[in-house]
């Protein structure tokens, strides 16, 4: 059996602040590191060995795995970071308050901006200092692949390919693979892994630090998915996650 193992980062400070985050790269909070170890015991708990690990270059998706191998006594395993992991690009919108802007929009225009498959929220510009070509991380990412904005259309354009040709050989060559990212970079690999429809995907929420667990067989088609942890908890994070943009 193959097993691919999914982590949303713990809560961030612009979470606990209700900020759209986006690229901006916000550290956790003392309830997201301890969201992130408490993950990482569980797992250890129930038996899992992840043998290599993947995530974004955002320090909050960086350092929830960091807890995580903390709890298992496996800082050492081999981690690969790519830029296409990040979060989905909320381009201008990034860092306003997300109830806020919904009283200012309407409900459903942030949830479009949020969710919607092809709806972009306004660009950045390109002198923006939140725009990633202005930032030394990406100095050796060709400036037309940063994004100033995105869809989830092209959060998934620009992570499938990373995803088919880094992450899925991965998991042909191990048992286990960890992937600790963000809510639209994972939803983007459950669409694919789930066959989700367009509108299915705008709707389903992934909570932060609770272990989505995909097993496979030795021909990598997927026999199931669960999240691990206590179903009433998790109940709870997931419309903690749904109710994040709705105006007060």
């Amino acid at each position: 059996m193959k097993t691919l193992i999914l982590v949303r980062h713990g809560e961030s400070e612009w979470n606990k602040l209700n900020l759209f985050t986006g690229w901006t790269d916000v550290d956790l909070t003392e309830n997201g590191i301890r969201e992130a170890y408490e993950a990482g015991k569980l797992m250890k708990k129930e038996g899992f060995h992840p043998e290599i690990c993947f995530t974004s270059y955002l320090k909050r998706a960086v350092k929830t795995l960091n807890q995580i191998l903390d709890a298992m006594d496996m800082d050492w395993l081999p981690v690969q970071k790519s830029w296409r992991l990040n979060e989905k690009s909320y381009g201008a919108i990034q860092g306003l308050n997300k109830a806020d802007t919904a009283a200012k929009y309407g409900d459903e225009q942030v949830l479009l901006w949020r969710r919607s498959f092809d709806v972009r929220p306004p660009a950045l510009d390109d002198n923006d200092p939140r725009n990633p070509r202005n930032e030394q991380r990406y100095a050796g990412v060709n400036p037309a692949d940063l994004p100033a904005t995105e869809a989830l259309c092209d959060t998934i354009a620009r992570l499938m390919p990373y995803y088919k040709e880094t992450i899925i050989p991965a998991l042909r060559q191990h048992e286990q693979v960890i992937v600790v990212a963000h809510g639209n970079s994972l939803r983007g690999i459950v669409k694919e892994l789930k066959s989700m429809g367009n509108e299915e995907i705008i709707k389903f929420n992934i909570p932060t630090a609770v272990p989505y667990i995909f097993e496979f067989n030795d021909d990598l088609k997927l026999q199931k998915d669960y999240f691990l942890g206590d179903p009433e908890e998790i109940r709870k994070k997931i419309e903690g996650v749904a109710n994040q943009a709705k105006k007060k």
